[in-house]
């Protein structure tokens, strides 16, 4: 149950942001908050990551709702008491199903947080964005982790070494 509650928060941190974004700003409007760093931008994306596939708003519903089924799948299954993996998977359908709502709603994605990274300007993202993100780079990690676990495992279980 935990793990719905982090992706609830992220939806509902997702829409109010996203909202804010419309009700406050106009089509790209920007304000700075570091110079030469981050911005605040309005930006509307109608397709994905920097703007591939746009207006395939169909492929987008039939692979989102995909993706949901089996990160709710996947949760219920292996994330009961690795809580690494469960926040992660929390994390990446909180993101999912957030930008699936503004799909839905508007046929396109609020993007907002534009930053610069060593003078790239990198493509403006949301909070359904990095939660994804962060949410991937949690399942790398995790992944990561089981791997030199099962190495161990098996060096431990060869040499004699493992202990019943």
């Amino acid at each position: 149950m935990f793990y719905y509650i982090i992706t609830v928060f992220v939806i509902a941190l997702d829409q109010l942001t996203k909202w804010l974004i419309v009700k406050n700003f106009e089509l790209g409007e920007s304000v700075e908050i570091i110079e030469d760093f981050l911005y605040i931008t309005s930006h509307r994306n109608p397709g994905a990551a920097w703007g591939i596939l746009e207006g395939q708003m169909w492929f987008f519903y039939i692979i989102t709702v995909i993706v949901i089924i089996g990160i709710v799948y996947y949760m219920q299954k292996a994330a009961k008491g690795n809580h690494l993996l469960g926040v992660s998977l929390a994390l990446m359908l909180g993101g999912a199903i957030g930008n699936f709502i503004d799909r839905v709603l508007h046929q396109e994605v609020v993007d907002f947080v534009n930053t610069y990274i060593f003078s790239y300007d990198f493509p403006i993202f949301n909070v359904a964005d990095a939660a994804l993100c962060i949410g991937v780079g949690m399942l790398m990690l995790q992944m990561i982790l089981e791997e030199i676990a099962a190495k161990k495992e098996k060096k431990d279980g060869k040499s004699g070494t493992h202990r019943s």
